[in-house]
């Protein structure tokens, strides 16, 4: 599991130098950094959903994906309790930077495939990018909202360790096709993030979580009715 480990410590160190800049700045810079990261998500979202989209065998599951997720998130509260939970450890808005790093960390083809590729073929290209990525996003993150982002570390360690432990299982399963609609999904997420961190819509992104478990389902329903 070295690469999880390495891609964990970057997102660590990137909080940690990030919260330090945070400390000596002043709001109208903050303001600044959180515009730049809005964009910054709002970007990343657009270019994932453009580069999916097309190559998606089934047009019309991330509008289902979306309408029984944001449902079912919406039933379970978890905007709202994720909200709680973090004010209990910050004044600030936390809960917003905290959600869109747990978005941009952990929803990629390259913190999916990255624990499979480097337990199965001991290949850790992909996770060793991905920490670089993840650095750099933390460390802008951790400026605009404080050290506090280092907690999306622990929820990557734990996604990541799962995937990981279980590639041998996930490989036949997590097929082309299936990550196709799942990095769909995730651009829409990372896009509703920016969108929510510049105010011009607030997403409330965390109640739409559940949608990625939609497309997970749907194929398989799908390989149980094709045997």
């Amino acid at each position: 599991m070295i690469g999880t480990i390495v891609n964990t410590l970057a997102i660590l160190i990137g909080s940690m130098i990030g919260g330090g800049i945070k400390k000596g700045i002043g709001e109208k810079y903050q303001n600044a950094l959180y515009n730049a990261m809005g964009l910054a998500a709002c970007g990343l979202g657009i270019n994932a959903i453009v580069q999916n989209m097309p190559k998606s065998t089934f047009p019309v599951l991330f509008i289902i994906s979306f309408a029984i997720g944001s449902l079912a998130g919406t039933v379970l509260n978890l905007y709202d309790r994720f909200e709680r939970l973090t004010k209990r450890f910050s004044k600030g808005n936390l809960g917003q930077g905290l959600s869109t790093a747990i978005v941009l960390f952990c929803i990629g083809t390259l913190s999916i495939l990255g624990p499979m590729e480097s337990a199965l073929h001991g290949n850790h290209t992909y996770l060793y990018t991905n920490a670089t990525l993840d650095f750099i996003t933390s460390l802008v993150l951790a400026s605009a909202y404080g050290i506090g982002i280092a907690f999306s570390a622990a929820v990557l360690f734990l996604w990541q360790g799962s995937i990981y432990l279980f590639a041998g299982y996930l490989s036949s399963f997590l097929t082309a096709d299936l990550l196709t609609e799942i990095s769909l999904i995730g651009g829409f997420l990372i896009l509703s993030s920016g969108l929510s961190i510049l105010k011009i819509k607030d997403c409330n992104a965390l109640n739409m979580l559940p949608a990625l478990v939609v497309p997970v389902a749907w194929f398989i329903i799908k390989a149980i009715l094709s045997f």
